[in-house]
């Protein structure tokens, strides 16, 4: 077979797989569907119980249609970052489901390039943009991509430098907030990790476990900007904040009620390996590192703070 039969053949098979991706794609929009229509219904107030998930990473799907379906959101805008690639996000499905619009921001430019290469970025109003987000850079990434004052959703997701990124978050006023906590940091204690704008969590520590901010420094924070803390996910990592202004009566909850331990095990060796510790375990290899509580402005040990 010469060269080019053989590219002939190459492209009838990356159409083909193409294809089946999307019609996969389709089937799972399909059954996210039918599952939104079954949970509203529903009359519990927990909105863990709406969980199902289509192309977030654990119920957040659920739960987004949860909150959009009794929250008033008139300027239906997104911005989440920390998305990879795209294709597991907290974002996608409302995309695609609901025809919202927005901005999404990741550091990587394989991963950018990819998603402005997919159709859904020419099927939809999707903006992309390749930045390494900074507390100092991030208002001017989102201003220039046009975005700006009342929108729906903010998704924040960078394992690092998440609640000072937030902090200063000013140029959008969403109307619900989705924040990564870690749980390792337990629920009283209201602790981030320090400030370094060029944090990245394989370097912070081997383990991969320090980053982010506790479910108390993020409740603090989101009453200081006006929100209440509506609940978690029933897998320990994301929590939920609605805009004081418009909770609808939605159940609000404080840290301790919110907080869920999670079991995921996502831990690393130094050589780099998956080491698969457990919650113990995990606080046990980041202990010794420094915290920053946000209440009181000093900073404490990892150890100090576990219950």
């Amino acid at each position: 077979m010469n060269f080019l039969k053989l590219f002939q053949k190459f492209q009838s098979i990356t159409r083909q797989i193409s294809g089946l991706a999307d019609r996969v794609e389709r089937l799972q929009q399909a059954l996210g569907r039918i599952e939104s229509r079954q949970l509203a219904t529903s009359n519990s107030s927990e909105i863990k119980d709406f969980e199902f998930q289509v192309f977030s990473q654990w119920g957040e799907d659920g739960i987004i249609q949860y909150l959009i379906n009794r929250i008033p959101i008139p300027n239906k805008v997104f911005v989440e970052f920390g998305i990879g690639d795209y294709t597991e996000s907290n974002t996608r499905f409302l995309l695609k489901n609901d025809n919202w619009s927005g901005l999404v921001i990741d550091g990587s430019f394989d991963n950018i390039k990819q998603l402005i290469n997919s159709n859904v970025s020419w099927h939809y109003k999707l903006q992309s943009s390749c930045s390494f987000i900074t507390k100092d850079n991030i208002n001017s990434i989102i201003s220039s991509n046009g975005i700006a004052g009342d929108i729906g959703i903010l998704s924040v997701d960078i394992d690092g430098i998440d609640y000072w990124v937030w902090n200063e978050i000013s140029c959008i006023n969403p109307r619900i907030v989705i924040c990564e906590y870690n749980s390792l940091f337990g629920a009283n204690h209201a602790v981030t990790v320090p400030y370094d704008e060029k944090f990245q969590i394989g370097k912070a520590h081997y383990s991969g476990l320090y980053w982010g901010a506790s479910i108390a420094a993020f409740t603090h924070l989101g009453k200081i900007k006006g929100y209440s803390l509506v609940g978690s996910n029933t897998a320990g990592n994301n929590i939920f904040f609605v805009r004081n202004d418009v909770l609808s009566g939605i159940k609000v909850y404080d840290p301790v009620d919110a907080y869920v331990q999670s079991k995921f095990r996502i831990s690393r060796s130094e050589s780099g390996q998956l080491s698969f510790l457990n919650f113990a375990d995990g606080r046990n290899a980041i202990k010794d590192l420094d915290l920053y509580d946000v209440k009181q402005n000093s900073l404490v040990k990892a150890n100090e703070t576990f219950e």
